[in-house]
């Protein structure tokens, strides 16, 4: 199980205004997981290395006011792994803010488009308001693929498991 690249066509309608974007998907072999489990599996727990780079992040950010990444990954009816929900079926979770610099949706899809599974699909669309968010985006890029393909990853694993949460 690997995650895949998968193009995104702009503008798109979760938000229009997104001059940037990018989707990775991933086959499951489950028939039930609702988009809100996906969603959960892949941010409240996240490894170690992306809760210090995140601290690392809200360090970083502190100085020009922008809003902090959740300390918590909490979850609740309103948000998911510390993020907003802004709206949510069984087959969609969009969760995401505007700020100053950018305004970022996070869109969690889950299709039963396989003869035995579902494919769990994470796309990010991105607005760019300013210098500094086209700055930020840029200095996260690499990380943001990174963690992405992780987060797949560990949903692909724990409902692998037999012991998945």
């Amino acid at each position: 199980m690997s995650p895949v690249s998968r193009p995104v066509s702009l503008p798109h309608p979760l938000l229009p205004a997104a001059d940037w974007a990018d989707r990775f998907t991933l086959g499951l072999p489950v028939d039930n997981l609702t988009a809100r489990e996906a969603a959960r599996l892949a941010l409240e727990h996240p490894p170690g290395w992306v809760r210090r780079l995140m601290a690392l992040r809200n360090a970083l950010v502190a100085p020009f006011g922008l809003k902090r990444a959740a300390e918590q990954a909490a979850t609740s009816e309103t948000e998911i792994g510390g993020f907003p929900v802004v709206s949510a079926s069984d087959d969609r979770v969009v969760l995401g803010f505007d700020d100053k610099h950018l305004d970022f949706r996070i869109v969690i899809d889950i299709r039963q488009d396989r003869p035995s599974g579902q494919t769990l699909s994470v796309m990010t669309l991105v607005h760019r308001n300013n210098l500094m968010g086209r700055l930020y985006l840029a200095a996260i890029m690499p990380f943001h693929k990174l963690i992405v393909r992780k987060m797949l990853c560990g949903v692909g694993r724990r409902v692998s498991s037999p012991r998945s949460p």
